[in-house]
């Protein structure tokens, strides 16, 4: 049987690992172009590209996904994978594949369908979480489930980067036991409970601001506002950030001065602890206690 992979970043790259590893290797994997990072706009390849090029897998950069194109340069396949690739896939392209199109979602489908599962999850406090395999439709996260898997310990002290990594290797292995049973017809995907489905958003900077005086709070009272900061801190750090203006404590700041807040912990009075901060035009540092 032969496959197609579609995924562009770091979490597609681990489960796309896991699938040559396991002899799963794609006639093709499709991810977005390269872009520019950083203040120097230095041009970088997918993570997904990379590890593709290093196996010496064929890589096809779509600027634009249409059936024309992709009948023209992605070669003739049974079934294909999905995960992580940022671009809708038209209906005329999901019908291709004769087996259909395997999605991987990091969540226990139909809570958190959407763009940010796993940044949800965390804001949300919620206790565990896993990741699910699914059929895709013209719908977002919708199709009928082939397999689900739970993590087996609680996520409420991870930060977004470690549980990401996390699911990303819970997924890949579901992916190993499920596809040949996939291929031979003995799984039977069955209907999600769509009364019972939840929706993400994408995270914007201002998803990431926290009030000073929240913030003073969370520090020097502690209770439910230093519990949402905490996780806020470890749900929206790298991307979009977390941050406010000025600092009181543990040490005053100008109130004009833009100061990210990358890491934190609760004390056990359940005060806010900040660890690691790093103030505008500065180098990050690590507050002592």
């Amino acid at each position: 049987m032969k496959y197609v992979f579609f995924g562009s970043p770091e979490f597609a790259a681990i489960i796309l690992n896991q699938l040559i590893n396991f002899g799963f290797k794609p006639e093709a994997v499709i991810c977005n172009p390269d872009k520019p990072v950083g203040r120097k706009k230095i041009i970088i390849p997918p993570p997904v590209k990379v590890l593709a090029e290093k196996y010496g897998i064929p890589v096809i950069q779509f600027e634009k996904l249409d059936v024309a194109s992709y009948r023209l340069q992605v070669p003739g396949c049974d079934f294909a994978v999905v995960a992580a690739y940022s671009k809708i896939i038209p209906k005329e392209i999901i019908d291709i594949p004769k087996l259909g199109t395997v999605v991987v979602h990091p969540s226990l489908l139909p809570k958190y369908r959407g763009a940010t599962p796993i940044q949800s999850a965390i804001l949300n406090g919620e206790k565990t979480t896993g990741t699910t395999l699914f059929l895709i439709d013209e719908k977002v996260d919708h199709g009928p489930v082939l397999a689900q898997r739970e993590l087996e310990y609680p996520i409420s002290n991870i930060q977004y980067l470690i549980l990401q990594k996390k699911l990303a290797e819970l997924s890949g292995n579901l992916l190993v036991e499920t596809l040949p049973k996939f291929i031979n017809g003995e799984i039977k995907p069955f209907e999600q409970n769509h009364t019972e489905a939840t929706f993400t958003k994408k995270f914007t900077t201002e998803d990431g601001f926290v009030k000073p005086d929240d913030l003073e709070e969370a520090q020097l009272k502690g209770g439910q506002t230093a519990v949402e900061i905490e996780r806020k801190i470890r749900a929206l750090n790298p991307e979009p950030g977390v941050w406010t203006l000025g600092l009181k404590a543990p040490f005053r700041m100008p109130d004009n001065k833009r100061i990210k807040l990358l890491e934190g912990c609760l004390s056990p009075d359940g005060l806010l602890i900040l660890t690691r901060i790093q103030v505008e035009g500065k180098t990050p540092f690590v507050i002592k206690a």
